[in-house]
């Protein structure tokens, strides 16, 4: 059976969707103790935090990519001219793990991305007896790199906590076909309109519902698909009794 949604209220079922991949783990084969350890997605500033970077192949660059803005050192004999343009340092030697240690001091996050398995292991072992937060290309870590879809004014990262490494990248690309332009034009209705209620409209739980009712307000919507930002505007404040 197909079910026809209309597609003002399309985001509704896709967040509901969303807790359901979360509610998932109740048919995990993981034990009841390790799955209910579960990781937190944050936003991090770069501000002057340093990467390290062990690995100079195209695992590297993508894991340093994400990282864009962050001080990244790369250590490896051979590195790719893609990711010697990223990095702020580059040290070209061999891995060792018997000296891997010297090049994680100062590090905020350590990623081990060499092609090697059992190396990658070393290196995370290593990095977490030091108290440093550790990504690995083989896992095992406790810090995952999520997929992540971007648009201007807003992200939206995905993660199956390391489970299904196929799974994020796919909810993301149907993510992209499904966000079009007009939540972008939603998004920037918000903030031109945020600023107004804080002036007009006294309490905050107040001023969260005259958000959420022009979220779920399927006429601003339709203006907005039809690209009549300024129209979608002057509904909103004559509806809010602002104008």
């Amino acid at each position: 059976m197909i079910l026809t949604i209309p597609p003002i209220r399309i985001s509704k079922y896709i967040i509901e969707f969303m807790m359901l991949v979360i509610e998932m783990d109740g048919t995990s084969d993981v034990p009841r103790d390790e799955k209910s350890i579960l990781m937190s997605p944050i936003y991090l500033s770069p501000g002057k935090r340093r990467i390290v970077v062990f690995g100079g192949g195209k695992v590297a660059l993508r894991k340093c990519q994400h990282f864009e803005g962050f001080h990244i050192k790369v250590i490896s004999k051979e590195i790719l001219p893609e990711l010697r343009q990223i990095a702020d340092e580059t040290i070209e030697t061999d891995i060792d793990p018997e000296t891997a240690g010297k090049w994680m001091d100062g590090a905020d996050i350590v990623i081990a991305a060499t092609s090697v398995h059992e190396l990658n292991n070393a290196i995370r072992d290593i990095s977490l007896s030091k108290g440093i937060m550790t990504n690995s290309a083989h896992g095992g870590g406790d810090v995952l790199i999520p997929s992540v879809l971007k648009r201007p004014g807003y992200s939206v990262t995905v993660s199956s906590e390391g489970r299904v490494p196929a799974f994020p990248p796919y909810v993301v690309r149907a993510l992209d076909n499904f966000l079009d332009s007009s939540y972008d034009s939603m998004l920037d209705l918000l903030v031109r309109v945020r600023p107004v209620i804080k002036q007009k409209i006294a309490t905050q739980p107040e001023r969260a519902q005259f958000l959420a009712d022009i979220l779920e307000n399927e006429d601003v919507w339709k203006l907005l698909r039809e690209n009549k930002e300024e129209e979608a505007y002057e509904t909103v404040m004559k509806e809010g009794g602002l104008l």
